[in-house]
């Protein structure tokens, strides 16, 4: 079963099973899920979580309860500019400039509420968020399947913000765990491409796994799978394109 199969089978049976969450359909994104908060809140116990002052997070619904528990803790988090479009890529939200926390880190109203910076001026990540539509218990991950995710992270890394060492976590349904014993898609095995950024932790509402991944990281940007159009649409990647 290749990527796009497991993402078919992962949004069918959260559909199906009244699991998926607004916004609908599931299918084609981030999949909202029954529980987010849950596990949102199963994160802010660990201690990847306790130590951590700046948290990159994805835009997904399913982890805006996420994002929100980071400003109520005053984490300061960022957010990537859809699709990457602008030089200035990231959204900051500092809650100590913050008028309204509970609104500023969702994706409707994040513009109106953050700084936008260029990626030089984001500083050290000591968390990465990622939104999954499937994962597997040593830490494979199946996004939507548009690479923004792995992209952000690469760009993040060829700048010496993030490393080996700073924690990635994902928040999901049991059903999204694919390898898992409520798995949505039984027996499939997640391709791992040399760009996909693979998770430390997956957490569900109902357990973390620390995933002791055996998946290496892209150490930066995999220059070779990127083409004229995509460096033409993000103004980034075309700026720090080697000669």
């Amino acid at each position: 079963m290749d990527k796009q199969a497991i993402r078919e089978r992962v949004w069918d049976r959260m559909e199906e099973e009244g699991i998926a969450r607004f916004p609908f359909p599931p299918h084609d994104r981030i999949p909202n899920f029954e529980g987010a908060p849950a596990a949102a809140e199963r994160v802010t116990e660990t201690d990847v979580w306790d130590g951590a002052e700046t948290v990159k997070a994805n835009p997904d619904s399913p982890q805006l309860p996420l994002r929100r528990a980071a400003l109520r803790a005053g984490k300061t988090v960022y957010m990537a500019v859809p699709r990457l479009r602008d030089r200035r890529c990231f959204y900051e939200l500092d809650p100590a400039e913050l008028d309204d926390i509970e609104a500023a880190p969702a994706v409707s109203n994040v513009a109106d509420h953050a700084r936008q910076v260029g990626p030089e001026a984001v500083g050290q990540i000591d968390l990465v968020v990622s939104g999954s539509v499937a994962v597997t218990e040593d830490g494979a991950r199946i996004g939507k399947g548009e690479g923004y995710s792995d992209l952000e992270y690469a760009v993040l890394c060829e700048l010496g913000l993030v490393d080996a060492s700073t924690p990635v976590l994902t928040t999901v349904h049991e059903r999204q765990v694919v390898d898992g014993p409520e798995s949505a898609a039984p027996g499939a095995t997640v391709p791992v491409d040399d760009h996909d950024v693979p998770m430390d932790y997956v957490v569900t509402p109902e357990r973390t796994v620390e995933t002791h991944s055996p998946y290496p990281r892209p150490d930066g940007i995999d220059w070779a799978t990127l083409d004229a159009d995509r460096l033409a649409e993000i103004p980034v990647l075309a700026d720090r394109r080697p000669e």
